[in-house]
């Protein structure tokens, strides 16, 4: 029945012009798409450099529009409550690094914004939107935890209660790995 609703979404998304270019869905417990980006002051960032640590990705549609400023400022506002879960922000969108660059000075956002211009990190991680000849990322966020896996997904997001909501599921699911490993050889 799933299927056939999926079919039915993307027939009428056809007709409308619009689409959605994506991979297969991701899930929990997926190992997350690699990826190597530029940030806004361009440094180079990879997944795998955060290895070890608690990563929040969060895919956006525009630089300095209002959800993606609230959202943006939000995390801003946490990042003393995000560090001391070891939780390290990244922001991606399709626009460019100049673009990143205005608006992290702008609303002095102390965490990387990554461009990813072509869309293919967007597409790998299922947050890639069409209408038309416009391509955006989605609204998604994607707790990546230590080992690099897919923890969490947030599909519908709210932008200015994100935050807030992202810092609980994170505590649970440090919670839920430590008692893992406690219970272990």
């Amino acid at each position: 029945m799933l299927h056939l609703k999926k079919r039915a979404s993307a027939g009428l998304l056809a007709l409308l012009g619009l689409q959605s270019v994506q991979a297969d869905e991701l899930a929990a417990g997926s190992p997350a798409p690699k990826f190597t980006l530029l940030d806004q002051e361009a440094k180079t960032h990879t997944l795998a450099s955060y290895r070890g640590r608690w990563v929040v990705l969060y895919f956006y549609p525009k630089d300095d529009t209002p959800g993606c400023t609230t959202e943006a400022c939000n995390f801003r506002d946490d990042l003393p409550a995000m560090r001391a879960l070891n939780v390290q922000i990244l922001g991606i969108s399709m626009d460019d690094t100049q673009s990143h660059a205005r608006f992290a000075e702008k609303y002095r956002l102390p965490f990387p914004l990554l461009a990813d211009t072509e869309g293919d990190v967007a597409r790998a991680y299922g947050a890639l939107w069409s209408i038309g000849p416009v391509r955006i990322a989605k609204r998604y966020t994607f707790v990546i935890d230590p080992e690099g896996r897919v923890a969490k997904i947030y599909r519908n997001v709210k932008p200015s209660s994100h935050s807030r909501e992202l810092q609980q599921d994170i505590r649970e699911l440090q919670k839920g790995t430590s008692g893992m490993r406690k219970s272990g050889p």
